[in-house]
């Protein structure tokens, strides 16, 4: 069996981590043999007693072939680090990811890509700077990485698939769950037209420490990582950390000295952050890597939009009173899934907006 092979089921196996995957691949050159060994063997290369006994007890082929079945069923692609699509750049962090579970299309992993970052609350300022300022940079060719978070987060995501590079969401759970669940929508287009990745397995339930784990795949995938707002104890910041442990650069961008969401960004600045107020200055750092054509397009306006027939007929059945999605299901002629994709569409024109609840208004 494949060696990649091995290395996935490694890593379905609950109650191994990522040190005990590198001792095992460390002792053991071809991971392979593990599937024939003993516990009483597999322990005599220093490993743990418990690890050994579950290896010789649980992990087989048949392990390994239905465990591949569950992703292959819910079209989830795996990329290894032995694999030629796993991305280069973040092969070179401290602890990269053994395995990434990638919902979309892997090829995303490999471009040029900047993360972007920052509060679960902004203001309209911050808003506004994380969907301009992600839409500019991927008409420049930059793909932009972040957490699907609500916030500016999502916020990135949503701006990233206005222009032609795309966008890559990380997540802090396993990659069959979608959190929060108002970025449902959001989680569907990425998937369609982005990529969606996540270290772990199905089956992983959700605690606190995989989140800020999850950051330091952003910062590794990404050239730079810029901060839109963000105070003090803002978890974001914990992406900037790996950021700058990792030798990648950090872009803040200013708001009002006496706004508690921006004190985490001024002390960035204090500590010497790039300070940012045009996306170009992020575009200069890297500019040879942009065409001319590219730097052109970081100033075109967003495109204005006209609505399909079916874009239509949804915004026709809203009005300034919020409208429930069971509603907009009522007479059968979307299916949900193509509901879902023809409101995320209208979203992202700005043609309505959504308000708690998942009902929806015409903006």
């Amino acid at each position: 069996m494949d060696n990649r092979f091995i290395l996935f089921g490694l890593h379905e196996l609950e109650g191994i981590g990522w040190k005990t995957i590198l001792q095992l691949v460390s002792r053991f050159p071809e991971p392979q043999v593990l599937l024939e060994l003993s516990a009483a063997e597999i322990s005599s290369k220093g490993i743990r007693a418990s690890v050994a006994e579950l290896i010789s007890s649980r992990f087989t082929r048949v392990f390994i072939e239905e465990r591949l079945q569950i992703y292959m069923k819910q079209s989830i692609q795996i990329v290894t680090i032995l694999d030629e699509e796993y991305p280069q750049i973040l092969k070179e962090i401290a602890q990269p990811p053994w395995v990434l579970y990638v919902k979309g299309s892997p090829a995303y992993l490999n471009g040029r890509l900047l993360g972007m970052v920052g509060t679960r609350t902004p203001t309209m300022y911050g808003k506004k700077i994380a969907e301009e300022w992600a839409a500019a940079l991927s008409r420049a060719g930059f793909g932009i990485v972040s957490g699907l978070a609500r916030g500016i987060d999502s916020k990135a995501h949503i701006g990233a698939l206005q222009g032609k590079s795309k966008t890559v969401a990380v997540l802090g759970c396993a990659i069959n769950q979608i959190y929060p669940r108002e970025n449902a929508l959001l989680f569907r287009h990425i998937e369609q037209e982005g990529a969606i990745i996540s270290e772990y397995p199905i089956g992983t339930g959700m605690k606190p420490g995989m989140f800020p784990q999850r950051n330091r795949i952003i910062a590794g995938l990404s050239l730079g990582v810029t901060v839109v707002e963000a105070a003090e104890d803002s978890g974001s910041l914990i992406t900037v950390e790996f950021a700058l442990e990792e030798s990648r650069d950090v872009f803040a961008v200013p708001g009002p000295i006496d706004s508690r969401l921006s004190s985490g960004v001024h002390k960035l600045l204090k500590e010497g952050a790039k300070l940012v107020t045009r996306v170009e200055e992020i575009v200069d750092d890297y500019n040879y890597m942009v065409s001319s054509d590219e730097k052109r397009a970081i100033m075109k306006p967003l495109p204005s939009f006209s609505l399909t027939k079916e874009e239509d007929e949804i915004f026709r059945k809203l009005s300034n009173e919020p409208v429930s999605i069971d509603a907009l299901l009522d007479g059968g002629q979307f299916t949900f899934g193509h509901l879902h994709a023809v409101l995320l569409s209208l979203l992202m024109k700005k043609a309505i907006k959504q308000l708690p609840g998942s009902t929806y208004i015409q903006a």
